[in-house]
Formats: structure tokens, sequence, C-alpha cells
């Protein structure tokens, strides 16, 4: 499709049904899990018979490979934004953890259970590849020896999503504590660790 002033109106109604379809899945992932998603019934939700949502989506697996496209596109879009900012790992930091809470769906879609059955295909490796260089970078930045620059990447990232994952699921409810100190100090941390 060409650009959205190029597109032709069929274009652009497509594009607005297949969005529509997504905000349906998006409610049923929040709903049951995106192990139940059903494309029947966000039909039904619709107010379309299945075989006419089949002509937006040819089945749940290209369903749910857009929504992780978008998920993992609007998370290096917000590094990218942060790095053209000039950000740190701290402020990649910040991001990540605003990213998260501002839709926990989606992060669990991209970071958390694998849906069964489900193989997302190469091009989402290459868009999460563009958020792991913008890690990397601000690694570099902060700490230049190229040797190391990818453990450290490794470490932050995968630290501070055992916490994410661990608040977006309520793990630490009724605990006493404030998860973003929790985070704050975990990043603090990680920066000690190499400063």
């Amino acid at each position: 499709m060409g650009e959205s002033g190029t597109r032709t109106p069929r274009e652009r109604y497509r594009a607005q049904v297949q969005e529509e379809i997504k905000r349906h899945a998006w409610g049923q992932i929040a709903t049951a899990g995106a192990s139940a998603l059903s494309l029947n019934a966000i039909a039904k939700q619709m107010g379309m018979s299945g075989p006419a949502l089949y002509r937006y989506f040819a089945n749940r697996d290209e369903l749910i490979t857009e929504l992780v496209r978008d998920a993992y596109r609007s998370l290096a879009d917000t590094f990218a934004a942060r790095a053209e900012a000039g950000t740190d790992l701290g402020g990649l930091a910040d991001a990540l953890r605003r990213w998260a809470l501002d839709d926990p769906q989606r992060y669990f879609l991209v970071y958390g259970t694998p849906v069964p059955g489900y193989r997302a295909p190469e091009d989402t490796a290459r868009i999460a590849a563009e958020i792991m260089a913008h890690l990397l970078d601000a690694c570099a930045a902060e700490h230049p020896a190229p040797s190391s620059a990818l453990g450290r990447a490794l470490a932050f990232w995968t630290r501070l999503h055992g916490v994410l994952s661990l608040e977006l699921a309520g793990h630490f409810t009724g605990m006493g504590f404030d998860p973003a100190v929790l985070y704050a100090d975990e990043v603090r941390a990680l920066g000690g660790q190499w400063g």
C-alpha cells in the first residue's frame, strides 16, 4: 500500500477495519490472554460474519503477528525518541517502564509467556533488534569498553524485565513497598555495577 494520502478509498477502508479488528483483539487479550484470541468472537462483536473477517486477517496467527509488530514498533519508536534526546541508560529504563505500565497486555504479548502454537516471523526479530541497538548504544556511550557492552546491555535488559514482569503480574501486591522504588534501585545498582 502507498502512503495514506495516496491510498484508494478501498485501501483506506481496509486499513480502518484492520485497526478496529486489532482494537477488539487487544480487548480479548486483556480479558482472556492471547492464547484465547478468537477471530470468530471478534467478527461477532463487529457484527460481521467469520468469513468476512478472514478477508482482513487470514487466521489467528496473522492477527497476532500484526499485534506483535505493533507492540515492538511502539517500543522501538519510544526508544528511538529517547535516543534522539540523548538519553542514557536511566532514561531508557524509565521509558521502558512507562511503556510497559501504559499497556501491560502489549508488554506481555512480546515479553510474557509465548502463545501456544504461535511462531513469530523473522521481521519481528529485526524490530526487536532495533530496540536492543538503542540499549547497546547507551551502554557504549556510558561505558566505552566495546567488548563488554553486550554483557552490560543483556544484564540491564534481563534484570529490568524481571522486575517489570513481576510488577505487572501483580506479584508485589501486599508486600508493603513501591515497585517504582524497587525498579529505580535496580537501575541504580546496574549503573553502579559498571561505574
